[in-house]
């Protein structure tokens, strides 16, 4: 009978440590499962906070890509517009005039819708921009520079960066009345800065079967990247 109750009792203890035992390992694995789901929360906010700072970063890559604070930029490369928040464009001067090749054609003439195509490629190595619109004084008649035309479309605040090879384009719209007209075949022309300020002039010959021209009132159009009045 002793030997019953000592088998007994022994029997007890061993059922009583392996249930501690099982209730030990129980705790362990959900705490590994514990710290596994906090480590993947921990992770996965990571990379969320990541991505987010990524995108905020390219976010801001790309309004820095804006020459000025609130202008836009587009770039010619050919003609082509392209985003100027790329690599290719940062970092890019104002253009110079001794580094771009300045051309005007006679269009229209004698015509509604007369004026003088121009056209400003960038002749250089390295991607340059324009912006607002050429200050412009034709023949040598007036020292005074043209206004700009308040029939333009607006947009005369972004810098269009000109890749080499690149060109962008204005206009001098011609206004003739039949009566006391000034007449050139050439004329004075400055680039702008973003201040407002005019670099140096030069002088543009125009080009095509009408060179000669006449106005009585001329205004001025802002760069773009596509031709005016492609009619």
């Amino acid at each position: 009978m002793r030997t019953s109750r000592i088998r007994t009792a022994t029997l007890a203890a061993v059922t009583a440590a392996l249930a501690l035992g099982l209730t030990a390992c129980g705790g362990a694995d959900d705490g590994a499962k514990a710290a596994g789901g906090d480590n993947a929360a921990g992770t996965a906010q990571s990379r969320s906070a990541a991505g987010g700072h990524g995108k905020g970063g390219e976010q801001q890559a790309n309004g820095g890509g804006d020459t000025t604070a609130g202008a836009r930029s587009t770039t010619a490369s050919g003609g082509t517009d392209e985003a100027a928040g790329k690599g290719t464009t940062a970092g890019a001067q104002q253009c110079r005039g001794d580094e771009m090749l300045l051309t005007a054609v006679h269009r229209f003439a004698g015509q509604q819708g007369d004026h003088l195509l121009v056209t400003a490629t960038n002749k250089g190595t390295k991607p340059c921009w324009v912006t607002s619109y050429p200050t412009v004084k034709l023949g040598d008649v007036d020292s005074a520079a043209l206004p700009h035309s308040n029939k333009d479309n607006p947009g005369g605040d972004k810098h269009i960066t000109l890749q080499p090879g690149g060109t962008a384009y204005s206009a001098v719209n011609l206004f003739d009345y039949g009566s006391k007209n000034h007449t050139a075949q050439s004329f004075a022309l400055a680039l702008r800065g973003a201040d407002g300020h005019n670099g140096p002039s030069y002088s543009v010959d125009l080009k095509g079967a009408k060179p000669q021209f006449s106005w009585n009132e001329a205004d001025v159009l802002n760069w773009s990247t596509k031709k005016p009045y492609n009619f």
